[in-house]
């Protein structure tokens, strides 16, 4: 029996490869999560498969960030191959803009604090605010669950924190 707590990761080169994979894999997992890289190698028809064809749930990482016309417009478009979850920035006008497109689906916006991999280095570079990641990444989550987010990724350094608020 699959736990739905235990998501996997199909960071593979292409939606053939991460199919072979699933097969592998079996009744053991019922949840994927797909991302950016694989888009162009098929991820969007895999990710349709997989749910309307195996039963599976799928997480679509893709990160979105752009104006809220056009993240609106794209999610209103994901949402209605029936996917589980969907990353966007946090930026409190694309989560607006994400739940806006995904209204009336099931389709549940996490927002993403900051990424992972920067670090205060990073931030500078892009000239963003001075300050401790740890808060700014708080706020940031703040903000995006103001804003309607289902939910957000950060590190699990600021987990408590966030679930503080």
């Amino acid at each position: 029996m699959s736990d739905d707590r235990l998501i996997v990761a199909l960071d593979l080169p292409n939606a053939v490869q991460a199919l072979a994979l699933t097969e592998q894999l079996g009744e053991a997992v019922s949840f994927y999560k797909i991302g950016l890289g694989m888009l162009t190698g098929g991820g969007l028809a895999l990710a349709n498969e997989l749910k309307q064809e195996h039963g599976k749930r799928i997480f679509l990482d893709m990160k979105l960030f752009d104006i809220s016309a056009t993240v609106e417009a794209a999610v209103r478009g994901l949402a209605q191959f029936d996917l589980d979850f969907l990353t966007v920035h946090g930026d409190p006008q694309v989560v607006q803009a994400a739940k806006q497109g995904a209204a009336g689906s099931g389709l549940k916006i996490l927002a993403v604090t900051v990424l992972t991999s920067l670090d205060r280095a990073d931030l500078d570079a892009a000239m963003i605010r001075p300050g401790d990641l740890a808060e700014i990444v708080c706020e940031r989550a703040e903000r995006a669950l103001d804003a309607g987010a289902d939910g957000v990724i950060a590190s699990p350094r600021e987990a408590a924190a966030i679930r503080a608020l």
